[in-house]
């Protein structure tokens, strides 16, 4: 029976980076995807990871982050990309999201430089981040997706099983380890489709 939902936050509940990542590419006249392959080269260890898990600060991203990117031909702004990971709610994900607070077990699951709780939020988003009943953050817990340690961390805090939850992210790479650990997963692409299919899993109309 599933008692748990828990959520990614960036390309779930708020529109997602990937696409700001894309407008920053070709504003600089960079190939599609640059972005994206400097942070999949040397994933668990390069510039993006020890900045998510709070192990270098944002000049020393900045410097090694470009670095890697002078090493693989581009040349990039570590300051604009990081500009990139401020996305706006989707309002359809933010229902959902409501709907599961009032039924069931809620957390977030992000990968983020910065915590939450030392950022200056709008107050919807304020009122969004209440819903979750924890927040685990890669940026505090000094691991991060698609570490196992990290979906482990959401389970003892809310005292569940793993297959007890249903986890919500865009990224098949952070399903994947959820999904071996018996947790039923969900990859976010159109919200309308999340309806559907999660009201399935719960058991219960999300609009």
């Amino acid at each position: 029976m599933i008692t748990t939902a828990l959520f990614d936050f960036g390309g779930v509940i708020t529109t997602s980076p990937f696409e700001a990542f894309a407008a920053y590419e070709v504003e600089a006249g960079l190939p599609p995807d640059t972005i994206r392959k400097i942070n999949a080269t040397n994933s668990g260890d390069n510039a993006w990871a020890r900045f998510e898990r709070h192990e270098v600060d944002q000049t020393e991203f900045g410097r090694l982050f470009e670095a890697e990117a002078a090493a693989i031909g581009y040349v990039v702004d570590a300051a604009r990309v990081i500009d990139c990971l401020h996305g706006t709610l989707r309002p359809t994900m933010v229902e959902v999201l409501r709907q599961c607070a009032q039924r069931l077990k809620t957390g977030m699951l992000t990968n983020n430089v910065v915590p939450i709780e030392s950022q200056i939020l709008s107050s919807d988003l304020r009122e969004v981040v209440q819903l979750f009943d924890i927040l685990v953050q890669s940026s505090v817990e000094g691991c991060r997706k698609p570490e196992p340690r990290f979906y482990e961390i959401a389970c003892e805090r809310l005292g569940v099983k793993a297959s007890e939850c249903v986890f919500l992210d865009d990224l098949g790479i952070n399903l994947k380890p959820a999904r071996a650990m018996g947790m039923t997963t969900i990859k976010v692409t159109d919200p309308r489709e999340v309806i559907e299919e999660l009201t399935a899993v719960v058991g219960f109309p999300l609009v």
